[in-house]
This record gives C-alpha cells, sequence and structure tokens, in this order.
C-alpha cells in the first residue's frame, strides 16, 4: 500500500482533492460568507399564515463491524450489498428519520479505497484488504442523498484490526509498516485487538489523515466518532502504553492525565481539521452516557457507573465546554428510574453541560435493550423517554441499531414514531457554520388530478444550486410543513375533499437552512 505524505504538503494535497471532487460532482456551490450581492430573505410564511416548521435530527445508526447491521455478512455481491442498504434508507423513511449514521471505518479499515486502510472484512469477505471492485462509499452518500437523509461517515479511530496478533493483518496493512504504533488490548471476553496507540504523535496524526481522506472524497455531511478512544477496561489489564509514556509525557502528573490529553488533541484537531477541509461538515461524538459520578466529582451527574473520564479518558464535558464538537450525542442507554444510571436525571444534566454553548445534544437511544427484563419489557419506556426530550434542550434522537429500528419489538418503535415521527421535520439549523440560503424556486406545475392528488413541480432558482426542498401546506391558521425532497416535484394523496388548496416551495441549503420560497394556489 502506498502511503500519502503527512505533514503540510498532506493538508494542501487534501484540501486539492476535496476542490476537484467538489467540482467533478457538480455539488452545491458554497460560500463561507453570505453575498453581500445577494440578499435572500428566508421564508417566513405562506399565503400570510406562519409556518410551522418542526426542526428535530431523527436518525439511526447502521452498524458494520461483526455485520451487525449491514452487509448481512461478508463477501455478497455488489447488487445485494446495495439492495440491503436501500432497504435500510427505506426503513429511515418509512419511521420518520433524516440521518443516517453509517460505520465507514469499523476496525482501522475502510469502505472506501483508501491509502491508509486496507478494504474491511465484513464488506468484502473474511479477509481484511479485499478489494469489492466498486465505489461503496459513494454509493452510500448518493443514495442516502437522494431521500434527503444527512450522511455522517461514523468511524472508530484507534481501533486498527478485530485480531490482536499483528502477523494476521494484511501484507498492506499500516501497522505492517509501523509496528511501533501497534498496541495489543484483550477484548473483555475471548482474543484481543489491536488498537493504534494514542500517545504516539505521528500515530495520531496517520488517523487524522485516514478519516479526513474520506472527508476530501466524497460528500458526507458529517463526521461521527462513538464511545472508542482508549479501549474499556479489562479487570487485571492496563493498556500497555509505558514506552510512550515515558517518551512523551513529559509535564503531566499522571499517566491518565496525559491519556485525557491524547484523546483531547484528537477531538481538537479533527474538528478543526475538518472545518478547514470542509466548512459545512458536521462533527460530532457519541459518548458513554456517564462522564464522572458526583460522588467523585462535584459537577459529575447524580449517577454510579462507570465514569468515562477515569475509565476511557474521554473529557466528554470538556469537550462540550470548548465547543470542540458540533453536536454530541450521549448513549443514555438505561431506563426512567434505574437506579444506578436514572435516565431521568442524566438527561437534565446532559442539557445543563451544553447550556450557553452551540454544541447541539441528541440523544442516544437504546432501541437494542427493548424487550429485555424489568422496565425493557414496557414498550411504552421510549415513548415516554422521546417525551421525555421534549421537555429539555433536545435537538434530536439517533436510534441504536438500524436492525433494532426495523424488528419493532413489542411494537415499540411504531409505537414512539407515530408519537414523535408521524410528521416530517427539518434537521435543526447549527446558526455557527456557514450558511448559503438559495433563491426561491420556480413553480412550473400545480394541477389536481382526482384521486391522484395534487401534484406540484418546480425548478431551482438563480443564485447557489439548493441541497433540497421544504413543501408546505396552508392548514387552517397556519402552514404545515408535509415534506421534503431533494427532487423537484412532490405530489400531495392526502387532498380527500373538493376545494383550494395553497402550498409553499421553499429552498433549503445543506445546513437545512430555509432560503426563499414560491407560493401557489390550487383550485378545487
Amino acid at each position: 500500500m502506498a502511503l500519502l505524505p503527512t505533514g503540510r504538503h498532506q493538508v494542501h494535497l487534501a484540501v486539492a482533492l476535496a476542490i476537484v471532487v467538489t467540482l467533478s460532482m457538480g455539488l452545491v456551490r458554497w460560500q463561507t460568507r453570505p453575498d453581500p450581492a445577494r440578499q435572500v430573505v428566508a421564508t417566513a410564511s405562506c399565503a400570510g399564515r406562519p409556518l410551522d416548521t418542526p426542526r428535530q435530527l431523527r436518525g439511526m445508526w447502521i452498524a458494520t463491524v461483526s455485520n451487525i447491521d449491514w452487509p448481512s455478512r461478508p463477501g455478497l455481491d455488489q447488487e445485494q450489498v446495495k439492495s440491503e442498504y436501500r432497504g435500510w434508507l427505506d426503513l429511515a423513511q418509512q419511521r420518520g428519520h433524516n440521518a443516517v449514521f453509517v460505520q465507514v471505518r469499523p476496525s482501522g479499515d475502510a469502505f472506501w479505497e483508501s491509502s491508509y486502510a486496507p478494504w474491511s472484512r465484513w464488506l468484502t469477505g473474511r479477509t481484511d484488504g479485499l478489494s469489492p471492485g466498486w465505489d461503496p462509499m459513494e454509493f452510500l452518500v448518493s443514495e442516502a442523498h437522494a431521500r434527503n437523509l444527512e450522511f455522517h461517515a461514523w468511524f472508530n479511530p484507534y481501533k486498527a484490526s478485530q485480531t490482536g496478533n499483528p502477523a494476521e493483518l494484511p501484507a498492506s496493512h499500516p501497522l505492517r509498516q509501523h509496528p511501533e504504533w501497534a498496541v495489543t488490548f484483550p477484548k473483555g471476553g475471548k482474543g484481543s485487538r489491536l488498537y493504534y496507540n494514542p500517545g504516539i504523535p505521528e500515530a495520531r496524526k496517520f488517523v487524522e489523515d485516514s478519516m479526513l481522506e474520506a472527508v476530501a472524497k466524497y460528500d458526507v455531511d458529517g463526521v461521527h466518532f462513538d464511545d472508542f478512544f482508549y479501549p474499556y477496561p479489562v479487570k487485571g489489564q492496563d493498556f500497555p502504553d509505558d514506552a510512550a509514556f515515558k517518551q512523551h509525557g513529559a509535564g503531566f502528573a499522571t499517566k491518565a492525565d496525559w491519556r485525557r490529553d491524547n484523546v483531547n488533541k484528537l477531538v481538537k484537531e479533527m474538528n478543526q481539521r475538518v472545518k478547514e477541509l470542509k466548512p459545512w461538515v458536521k462533527f460530532g461524538i457519541s459518548p458513554f452516557g456517564i462522564w464522572r459520578n458526583r460522588t467523585t466529582d462535584s459537577l459529575g451527574s447524580p449517577t454510579r457507573g462507570l465514569q468515562s473520564y477515569d475509565a476511557i479518558y474521554a473529557d466528554t464535558r470538556l469537550w462540550v465546554k470548548e465547543e470542540w464538537l458540533d453536536y454530541i450525542v450521549p448513549q443514555l442507554y438505561w431506563h426512567i428510574g434505574f437506579d444506578i444510571a436514572d435516565y431521568a436525571k442524566l438527561l437534565p444534566w446532559w442539557s445543563d453541560v451544553v447550556k450557553d454553548t452551540r454544541v447541539q445534544l441528541y440523544i442516544g437511544q437504546a432501541d437494542y435493550r427493548v424487550g429485555q427484563k424489568g422496565a425493557w419489557s414496557d414498550p411504552a419506556e421510549l415513548d415516554r423517554q422521546l417525551a421525555l426530550n421534549s421537555k429539555y434542550p433536545v435537538s434530536g434522537s439517533i436510534h441504536f441499531s438500524a436492525r433494532q429500528v426495523r424488528a419493532d419489538r413489542l411494537g415499540a418503535v411504531s409505537r414512539y414514531a407515530t408519537a414523535h415521527y408521524a410528521r416530517p421535520a427539518l434537521v435543526p439549523v447549527m446558526g455557527h457554520m456557514p450558511p448559503n440560503p438559495p433563491d426561491a424556486p420556480e413553480v412550473t406545475e400545480a394541477s389536481r388530478d382526482g384521486a391522484n392528488g395534487v401534484t406540484l413541480a418546480w425548478r431551482a432558482g438563480d443564485g447557489p444550486r439548493p441541497a433540497g426542498y421544504a413543501v408546505f401546506k396552508v392548514d387552517g391558521e397556519t402552514a404545515r410543513l408535509v415534506a421534503t425532497t431533494r427532487g423537484t416535484t412532490w405530489v400531495d394523496r392526502t387532498v380527500g375533499t373538493p376545494g383550494a388548496y395553497s402550498y409553499c416551495v421553499a429552498a433549503l441549503d445543506r445546513l437545512w437552512n430555509l432560503g426563499g420560497s414560491s407560493e401557489v394556489d390550487v383550485a378545487g
């Protein structure tokens, strides 16, 4: 494997690659600052009625490691892999979602042709490094966008391989070339894994470059990490990084402080480098739900569980307070009333953490627990949790994982989807990221055809190309959001009685900012 150069040259190469790819794909033109010559007035009303525009991120994780969700097994042919993925996107749309979080670097591997990582065994077969002969990542992103779903590329930064034996790595694996970066640590059950050592600056830079490669090459909407930095503790084992600490730990009172600083640097640097490369790409992390317990730290939560600050060296509270993230998704995988970690107590704690910051709070919901004993045997548990979310500054939820959403155990998914996701919603705007509101589209057709309903068609206005459109329908004293789409046609099949109807079609930029809109009336 030919490794790309590192350092300043690598940054310039990645930026140049991003520009070339963007131009070649004909993507939305982007301005980091508004053009003073263009004054696009965002849609505020439709037919004189105020807009009812719900803003809520709704997503699910699509896990690839061990083929948890997708693909269903390694080595499937191209058409079956594509068909299965389209099925997950169908499910997302059916459940009212507007985002997917797809694991594209599960274990130091890649779902794209990478100069930094071998092809993933979970995609191509039982051995890392086999090429599928096509571009899965391009397909993943474009299919999500075709359905107006945000695509967040989910990475595990430091996992290097599911095997702990370097001899089992493919010849092209980076740790074959840099064995000094490798750390072997038990999985917690049988066997062990290989990790890139977070305490070696060159290894951290390499890991960052490997993820930024995907940002440069593909039109992703977000870069997403879960809770794996240093591995979770295993009784009687310590992460074997003494040599790295001796070489790089000067100035730190303890190894724990040094490890936290290593993770902090990764988070801070990734945020900076993503924004330098593509200012519109969001960066978010889904950490373990407990930072520290209040019995340990007065700033901690009223809990008695594992502390990510101490156990896996993830100072999640600091990341929010320093605004090194655009969003955070604590995994609140416990039920309301759980004495060790009560959902109803952690939710206000996290709400307080994001207070007075620009970081948006989403909640990681434990769909996988539905049907377990105790509180999770009640199909209303997740429904109650989402209802509780609405009482706090929560901007959305992500559900783990796709196969659990599809399984709909006890009817719990149908229950909360009906109660909370029945109507479409726009992804929340991030005010600190550069807007690029498009001009109003031009409606070219508005016709009624009996049982087929009302058909609307339009074309983009001048100025920046829209990333999508929002359709509003006048309903009493408000104009209600009824659809979002990346297409230029939409059919209202809910029209069942004679009468006149009023609609507005508004343009959206890729960060879901509303631009101009066009109003149209349809006679009964």
